[in-house]
């Protein structure tokens, strides 16, 4: 999402000769703007967003008047979601808070936001200097990298990989999908992922790196296919890992999984069937019901 964004200021920047940066550089609570928002706003529109409601429209107000000024340093401003707070009010009720960075942006800053757009995990330096300016004891301090945080591999690339990737792809997922078809219609469509491969099943783990940032979705042509992939990743550490199926199948493939020596505790961590219940009947519901749950086991811990 960031190397998105930065490739949106970038063509923005080329046609305009200032515009205002705003970088959400931290959060608390409820706040609808988390760290890593930004929002370019120039005289003529914006580009992102710092939480939508109110407090944004009233931001977005505040940079367009910046515009009319001189050339400004870098600031801050506060904005407490409570509209019992003594200060810092942002108008909205949902309580939290946000605090924002704003930065005066100049055709000068082209270089460094196409490295951020194209180089992967470039690192982002935001504080009371600049964007990447060295500073020993920095007021504010926020840092994040280009590359997207959070990496999905899905393996399966019919009608619900289509729709999954669809959904995936407007979140914070670099999205990777693998199939053994060759010449695959949905393959050819999917146009939402960052990567797709074909591949053997029977070496599929030879193309899934393991980490803490991973998620593996399984959604294989069938049964067959299914029990070639599960067996060839159920050892391996990710995030997350689910498979697709009825309750019958899934409960078959298990237990032979079981008889052949697998491991009950490494069996039981698979998200099987996959999603969310909310009783799911077409390929979009499908896909947005694992998308729900990938969502949850990304932020569990937030």
């Amino acid at each position: 999402m960031t190397q998105d964004f930065y490739k949106k200021l970038c063509e923005t920047l080329q046609s305009q000769k200032r515009l205002v940066l705003m970088v959400v550089i931290a959060n608390e609570g409820s706040s609808p703007g988390r760290k890593g928002f930004k929002m370019a706003v120039t005289k003529e529109g914006m580009l992102g967003t710092i939480g939508g409601g109110i407090m944004e429209h009233k931001l977005v107000e505040l940079a367009q008047s910046l515009l009319d000024k001189p050339k400004f340093e870098p600031f801050i401003k506060h904005q407490i979601h409570d509209k019992s707070a003594p200060k810092d009010q942002s108008g909205m009720i949902c309580s939290g808070q946000q605090t924002i960075a704003f930065y005066d942006i100049y055709p000068a800053f082209l270089p460094l936001a196409n490295q951020i757009a194209t180089e992967e995990n470039f690192q982002i330096v935001y504080n009371n200097l600049g964007i990447n300016v060295p500073a020993e004891n920095p007021e504010w301090l926020f840092t994040e990298t280009s590359s997207l945080p959070n990496k999905v591999y899905i393996i399966g690339g019919g009608h619900v990989g289509l729709a999954l990737s669809e959904v995936l792809s407007r979140m914070d997922f670099e999205i990777h999908i693998l199939d053994h078809r060759e010449n695959l219609n949905t393959m050819m469509q999917n146009n939402f992922v960052h990567s797709k491969q074909t591949v053997e099943f029977d070496q599929v783990d030879d193309y899934i790196p393991e980490g803490n940032d991973v998620y593996v979705v399984i959604m294989s042509f069938g049964y067959r296919t299914d029990d070639i992939i599960i067996r060839r990743l159920i050892n391996k550490s990710f995030k997350y890992i689910g498979l697709l199926g009825s309750k019958e199948k899934i409960a078959t493939l298990f237990q032979s999984m079981i008889a052949d020596g697998f491991d009950k505790d490494k069996i039981a961590s698979v998200y099987a069937p996959i999603g969310i219940d909310i009783k799911s009947e077409t390929t979009q519901e499908i896909a947005i019901s694992i998308a729900a749950q990938l969502i949850r086991v990304k932020n569990q811990n937030r």
